[in-house]
């Protein structure tokens, strides 16, 4: 039978199945002392004051905009290469996301093409750390100080990114992670909020539990909140896998040298690239190909037929037909972002594929060409 390939796969050991276990041995299923942990040591590993434990990055994006004074008529500056979320989360609050090309190399939102976008409106920059890399959070600062605007870090994909030795996630007003199963650790579904603002948490911790405050009766609720918590058994995960996170970074980090060592002398192939200053978590392997659409979406239909599965990572937000009726946008309002949509692909990436592996599916990668 020939092996196959996914695209990811979660990297679960005993350990973390021991502490899952161990929650129902306890009367707490929900808002229970293992978020409280959770929360504590993910702050810790990040480098903040707090981090507040939400049911997924997008919820956490949602409330961070809220905490942020985010509303209707505001505009917030963001990329169209991300996933959806990041732009949804805009729309959640009522504000218009305003979209940024990106840069072509780390395709991250291109610092150099943000001021043209600032009006009377804009408010904050939600940044988006593509695929591990963080982006140019130097160059972004300075504009964000000059114009007066909030940061909001989206680092669902980048846990343990680095931008000159500082963490994604320490650069904003407030910064969120996600832990989807295909990230670099994982609670099944959800995700945290992290910053070192003090009122910011206590609202997201509020608006996380149906708008009640710290200091309220069980049905007494001060603002309009969500049901946006983290239950025990998936914070119970999160302890365990954020005890060997380090481990989980490196070796993906090792995988993705493989795919490196084995993609480097192609014409055709684009490996990754890391820019100045970054050190790279790898949450996915995304290579771009010197083909057409049609040409990259034939190489993924061969690949998936030789037991490899690959997909492409990501269209661009601002070509889905949502936006396209609610904005007018269309094909060639960001070159950069649509070429790199148009040739990109997520290649089999995940903790337990081995080099021989790893060296098939560049050898059938090759095959495509």
């Amino acid at each position: 039978m020939k092996k196959t390939y996914p695209i990811a796969r979660p990297f679960i050991d005993e350990d973390d199945k021991r502490s899952v276990l161990s929650v129902l041995d306890t009367p707490y299923l929900s808002i229970g002392p293992k978020v409280v942990e959770f929360e504590k040591k993910f702050a810790d590993f990040i480098g903040t004051e707090h981090a507040c434990a939400v049911n997924s990055g997008t919820a956490g994006l949602h409330l961070a905009l809220i905490t942020i004074g985010i509303g209707a008529g505001d505009e917030v500056i963001t990329t169209p290469f991300s996933f959806v979320a990041s732009s949804n989360a805009i729309l959640y609050v009522g504000a218009k996301p305003v979209f940024v090309d990106i840069e072509p190399v780390t395709f991250n939102i291109d610092p150099e093409k943000i001021e043209s976008k600032i009006t009377s409106k804009t408010k904050a920059i939600l940044v988006v750390h593509v695929f591990g890399q963080t982006a140019d959070m130097g160059r972004i600062i300075k504009i964000a100080r000059k114009y007066k605007l909030k940061i909001i870090e989206d680092a669902c994909e980048s846990i343990g990114a680095k931008y000159h030795g500082k963490k994604a996630g320490t650069f904003g007003n407030v910064a969120v992670f996600a832990f989807y199963p295909n990230k670099q650790m994982t609670t099944g579904e959800g995700g945290i909020i992290v910053t070192d603002n003090k009122r910011i948490h206590a609202l997201c911790c509020s608006l996380r539990n149906q708008g009640r405050a710290a200091n309220m009766g069980w049905l007494d609720h001060k603002y309009l909140g969500y049901n946006y918590r983290l239950d025990e058994m998936s914070a119970a995960l999160g302890v365990s896998q954020i005890k060997k996170i380090n481990f989980l970074i490196n070796k993906k980090k090792e995988i993705a040298g493989w795919y490196n060592e084995f993609l480097k002398d192609s014409d055709v192939i684009n490996p990754p690239v890391i820019g100045p200053g970054r050190d790279h978590s790898w949450f996915v392997y995304v290579i771009t190909v010197n083909k057409n659409r049609k040409q990259r979406d034939e190489i993924i239909k061969n690949l998936d037929k030789a037991g490899v599965h690959a997909k492409t990572y990501f269209p661009s937000i601002h070509l889905f037909s949502f936006y396209r009726k609610s904005f007018n946008f269309k094909r060639g309002d960001f070159p950069v972002s649509e070429k790199i949509s148009n040739g990109s692909i997520a290649l089999p990436f995940y903790i337990g594929i081995s080099k021989d592996d790893v060296k098939y599916i560049c050898r059938e990668l090759f095959k495509m060409l």
